[in-house]
């Protein structure tokens, strides 16, 4: 059962490493990235090379397989026509399907689920494209988890989810 795990316009190399590295640890072989700044290097060889990504993620990103978009309209696309179902990360999210992380349903056959920023979370349009939302239960006094914490939270909830 295909999972893949789409990072929309992450700022920071060391957030886009902890997720690299949760998801290999998880057994995820598959990251989207979409970079509409074009932070990151067009050839995915470079990208593996890049010392500090190779660093943060202990060397897992020379085998995760990587796919970079210029937005999330062309990710969307491809995982609309593969038959993917899309799930957005989020603290809230209004006028859709929304739920907690550990009331959800993640055993889709085909699975993409979405984490934004680290500033902003997802865009409009992905809140918008995508097929449910679901979130982190918070008890603290912050909204939410940086990027390579809510990876590591969401992305194991899927895997023991879909290993049950």
């Amino acid at each position: 059962m295909p999972l893949i795990a789409v990072l929309e316009n992450p700022t920071y190399i060391i957030n886009i490493a902890n997720a690299i590295r949760n998801a290999n640890g998880l057994g995820i072989a598959k990251i989207y990235v979409v970079d509409g700044m074009k932070r990151l290097e067009d050839n995915l060889e470079m990208l593996r090379k890049r010392k500090s990504l190779m660093k943060h993620s202990s060397g897992a990103v020379q085998f995760m397989d990587l796919e970079r978009f210029d937005s999330s309209e062309e990710c969307l696309e491809k995982l609309k026509n593969g038959g993917f179902t899309c799930v957005a990360t989020s603290p809230a999210t209004i006028g859709k399907q929304h739920c907690l992380l550990h009331e959800s349903d993640l055993t889709q056959q085909n699975l993409a689920i979405w984490f934004g920023d680290e500033g902003n979370g997802l865009s409009d349009f992905a809140l918008e494209n995508c097929d449910f939302s679901v979130t982190i239960e918070m008890r603290g006094n912050v909204e939410s988890f940086n990027l390579g914490t809510s990876t590591g939270i969401v992305l194991y909830e899927a895997m023991r989810q879909r290993t049950k």
